[in-house]
């Protein structure tokens, strides 16, 4: 209680003076990084080989600390080496200098063309960033750096990491760089200087070396050599001496009609513009050594014709206008959805039926329409070339020899695309389409041509006249659904032009390749899957659930005889038994099957003939399956889909039954499907070893579908049946399909085409080069195209990259052409100059820049120092060579000489010593500054090593 009573202690404010501020805080981040990756101690690699900071792999992480609220970028950037220890481990060595301290004096790497501009400046193979994480985000103000730049020391000496730390300041754009490397007794300082203007004292070797001397302070005397490395960049610009190989399109002879067939069969190809804008000649002079030369305000040994290394790299023209190049497909697709006046005529089926009544349409003289009516007629007749002959038209097209053969890899490309045989009709139709929309009028030209294309559809089913540039058969699958469309619609004139003329299809058409000899089918399960495997082989997948109807809009096809079809089948149908059946005349026999006879009754076995099955493209098979799935999984809907199934098995059957009367189940599967009649030899009374035969078990399941069907059955000749393929509905349905398509529905239908038509563009000028990055480039769009094209509506995104692709493959061998041109490869008398200049070509082409093979002195030197030549000699007018020769002393030449080249406009020097500092007692460490110096920019990037280990 006495406590209680106390008055209350006096409470002091206690102020914590080990919390740690944001200073602390941000360095503590950055040792933590720097320990995560592991970059503490000194680990040596290898040494630096040649060019290994162009051909290597460079690789960096990133992380993302903070200073406050204002974050900052931690990338780690390193060559990727193997090791040089045994074990795979890098040896740790302490009394040795840091290994980037070492690789600033190496003279292997300099002025590498492709790297981080730290690499190009410090010739450093692994170093540091911390940067501001946002791109508009700079550490302007001179504390803040100075800030930055101590917090980096700090961390390196806490952890011991011998990396270089590097800090960006001022804006990014200048590409400001400040840091440090610290070692066991040593540092070095990496300080930059960026000017606008350049100081004209410094502008030459003297003065720099005088810059590099003074910030070193060496209090030796004399001092070491200083190691100089010498580049000066030209610039060719001026290519107007050289003509662009490259020959446009005449569009006024398009326009004229005087272009033939081969123009709107082909894709143009090229570039419109010179797709190589500059060329960087870079003449080095890699070891040389301060006394050597002179190079200040008044004269210069630094010649570049005498410069002992030449190399060239060529600066591409920003996105070169190219022939083949397709526009944006998503503003193309979106601007034909648009609804726009279609010319002259809408593309109705009644205004088509009205027109179409001439064999080739010539154009109506409209003032307002799109096509030009010598244009139209030359492309009607590239697409329909049977019109032009004077013989009937039959469908059969005249063979084109640029084709590839049809076995070829380049001619079976649209089964990988989804598009259309190179020889087709609609693989030409979507090439006339492309030449209209650029060249002939656009939306409108594209609109005309293909209502005049649906008039002639419309005009050769009316008249009987194959479509030509279609194979014959069913639709094939693996195209285009417009080009099963076309096919359709010729299979529709095939079945229509054979009755119209009163003879039944050609035998050779329906079974007699099919079933004869041991050509019978078998299936694994009863019903639909005992159906011909021959129509499988070409694509077919069941029949149409349309031909399996009792509904009285379908109709008979029937010859004149029609009391001999009440009096044989009807009759038939009354008759129930085999017995009563043998007593009916044969009808449709095609030819006798072998040696086989009718079980029951011995007669031979004929082979009848029987309706072809009912061809289908793929859009009705998905909704013939649709359908058959709405039909549910119950017992009834599994008998109505296996009936509807069955439409032509049913009709083969009752072919069969007309052909041989008195036949049995037995009989029709030992044709149809010999795998489910079994034989076997068995002993008989006599004691004789005979065959029997029965059907497999499969057959003898009760009320299976076969039995049924041969229950159902009549022997009715194929002449008589109801019509698997009613040809005239068919023709209307792709009439009307054709129709109705809008120009965005064409655009997309023909895509694959187009896309199709510029592969095999860029593979036939491919081969004309030969360029090996473009083959690889070549075999990824095929892959990537064959992926997208197999869907149904490919994504616009996907196509954009697929076109992108095949456009710059186009602007390489544009590219290639151009050089070549330029460099005379052509004119080459000798073989082996020939092939160095297309290997120098090539060369330039694939890599960033290419080693000149002797200097100004070799072929592709002389070639380049003419280029410079003429050029400088048209800008400042210049005698002639000629002149030249019979100008007085040497000194007069030399100078004419010196003015074959322009200013440069770049020149880089990098300066290197080791000297001892800051006192005469310290180790001698390396010391290196580089300097580049351009029209409008001058940069020192200074790296300058101390001895700390009395300091």
């Amino acid at each position: 209680m006495a406590a209680d009573s106390e008055p209350e202690s006096e409470v002091f404010e206690i102020t914590d003076f080990t919390t740690a501020s944001e200073w602390e805080r941000f360095i503590s981040k950055v040792e933590e990084v720097l320990n995560d990756w592991k970059l503490i101690g000194n680990s040596l690699g290898k040494p630096l080989e040649k060019g290994i900071f162009t051909s290597g792999t460079w690789e960096e992480k990133s992380d993302e600390i903070s200073f406050a609220d204002f974050k900052f970028s931690v990338t780690h950037h390193y060559l990727v080496q193997e090791s040089t220890d045994k074990e795979g481990k890098d040896e740790v060595l302490e009394d040795v200098i840091p290994q980037s301290m070492q690789d600033l004096l190496c003279m292997n790497n300099d002025f590498p063309p492709r790297a981080h501009c730290l690499v190009r400046w410090y010739g450093l193979r692994e170093f540091v960033v911390i940067a501001p994480a946002a791109n508009n985000d700079a550490v302007l103000s001179e504390s803040k750096c100075n800030l930055l730049l101590s917090s980096v020391s700090i961390a390196l000496g806490n952890t011991g990491c011998q990396v270089p730390l590097f800090v960006q300041i001022h804006h990014k754009w200048r590409r400001m760089y400040v840091g440090e490397c610290q070692g066991p007794g040593v540092r070095t300082d990496f300080e930059m200087v960026h000017l606008r203007k350049v100081p004209n004292q410094y502008t030459h070797l003297s003065g720099l070396l005088d810059i590099f001397k003074s910030k070193i302070g060496c209090p030796l005397t004399p001092l070491p050599p200083v190691n100089i490395a010498i580049r000066f960049t030209y610039v060719l610009q001026d290519w107007q001496q050289y003509f662009w190989p490259q020959q446009p399109p005449d569009i006024d002879a398009l326009v004229g009609g005087e272009v033939g067939g081969l123009e709107f069969g082909k894709l143009p190809f090229g570039a419109c513009e010179d797709p190589i804008s500059e060329l960087h000649l870079a003449t080095t002079w890699p070891h040389l050594t301060e006394g050597i030369i002179v190079d200040n305000d008044v004269y210069s040994d630094l010649d570049p014709m005498q410069a002992p290394h030449w190399s060239v790299r060529v600066r591409k023209a920003d996105n070169p206008q190219c022939l083949l190049e397709i526009a944006d497909i998503t503003h193309a697709l979106s601007k034909l959805t648009e609804p726009a006046p279609v010319p002259i005529h809408k593309l109705s089926v009644s205004n088509m039926v009205h027109t179409a009544k001439k064999k080739i349409r010539k154009h109506r003289g409209v003032e307002e329409s799109p096509l030009n009516n010598d244009v139209l007629n030359t492309i009607l007749l590239f697409l329909f070339p049977d019109a032009a002959s004077e013989k009937p038209l039959d469908g059969t097209s005249s063979t084109d020899n640029s084709n590839p053969p049809l076995e070829s890899e380049e001619y079976n490309l649209y089964n990988q695309f989804k598009s259309a045989p190179s020889d087709s009709l609609t693989y030409k139709l979507a090439l006339c389409l492309c030449m209209i929309n650029f060249y002939h009028g656009g939306l409108k030209g594209v609109a005309h041509l293909w209502q005049e294309f649906v008039l002639e559809m419309r005009f050769r089913w009316e008249n009987n006249f194959l479509i030509p540039g279609l194979a014959s058969g069913p639709p094939d699958l693996r195209c285009c659904l417009l080009h099963q469309k076309l096919q359709m619609l010729n299979c529709c004139i095939e079945r229509k032009k054979a009755r119209d003329e009163g003879r039944k299809t050609s035998p050779s058409d329906n079974v007699t390749n099919t079933y004869s000899g041991d050509a019978g089918k078998s299936g694994d399960q009863l019903g639909p899957d005992n159906l011909r495997e021959a129509d499988k082989d070409k694509g077919e997948v069941g029949k149409s659930w349309d031909s399996w109807s009792d509904s009285e809009e379908e109709f008979f096809e029937c010859l004149s005889d029609t009391e001999e079809l009440k009096g044989n089948g009807q009759e038939s149908g009354k008759k129930g038994g085999p017995k009563e059946m043998a007593s009916l005349k044969p009808e449709g026999r095609l030819h006798q099957h072998g040696k086989l006879t009718l079980l029951h009754n011995g007669e031979p076995l004929y082979i009848p003939v029987t309706q072809e099955p009912a061809p289908m493209t793929e859009d009705l098979l998905e909704e013939q399956s649709e359908v058959l799935a709405k039909l549910g999984t119950s017992a009834e809907g599994a008998h109505l889909r296996a009936r509807m199934q069955s439409a032509c098995l049913l009709s083969d059957m009752e072919s069969f039954k007309a052909a041989n009367p008195g036949c049995f189940l037995e009989d029709f599967v030992r044709w149809y499907s010999p795998r489910d009649y079994i034989e076997e030899e068995v002993v008989d009374e006599k004691g004789n070893m005979v065959l029997k035969g029965e059907l497999s078990a499969r057959m003898k399941i009760p009320s299976n579908m076969w039995v049924e069907a041969w229950e159902t059955a009549k022997p009715i000749p194929a002449r008589r049946q109801r019509r698997l393929f009613d040809d005239t509905r068919e023709a209307e349905k792709v009439l009307h399909y054709l129709a109705v398509q809008k120009p965005a529905d064409l655009a997309r239908h023909l895509l694959p085409c187009v896309i199709h038509a510029a592969v095999l563009k860029v593979k036939e000028e491919e081969s004309l080069e030969n360029i090996s990055s473009v083959k690889k480039i070549i075999k990824q769009i095929i892959s990537h195209s064959s992926k997208v094209l197999h869907f149904p509506n490919p994504e616009d995104k996907k196509l954009e990259e697929i076109i992108h692709q095949i456009t710059n493959v186009e602007a390489i061998i544009a590219r290639a052409r151009s050089l070549k041109a330029k460099f005379g490869t052509e004119k080459c008398e000798q073989e082996e100059e020939k092939e160095d200049l297309e290997r120098f070509v090539s060369c330039l082409l694939e890599q960033p820049e290419v080693l000149v093979v002797g200097a100004g002195r070799g072929h592709a030197g002389r070639i380049i120092h003419k280029l410079f030549v003429n050029a400088q000699r048209a800008a400042t007018m210049t005698p002639a060579e000629e002149e030249l020769k019979r100008m007085g002393p040497p000194e007069e030449k030399r100078q004419n000489l010196a003015a074959d080249f322009p200013p440069a406009a770049g020149r880089e020097l990098i300066l290197r010593t080791a000297v001892p500092r800051p006192a005469p007692y310290s180790r001698a460490l390396p010391q290196r500054m580089y300097s580049v110096l351009t029209k409008e920019d001058f940069r020192l990037a200074g790296a300058f090593s101390s001895d700390t280990s009395f300091f």
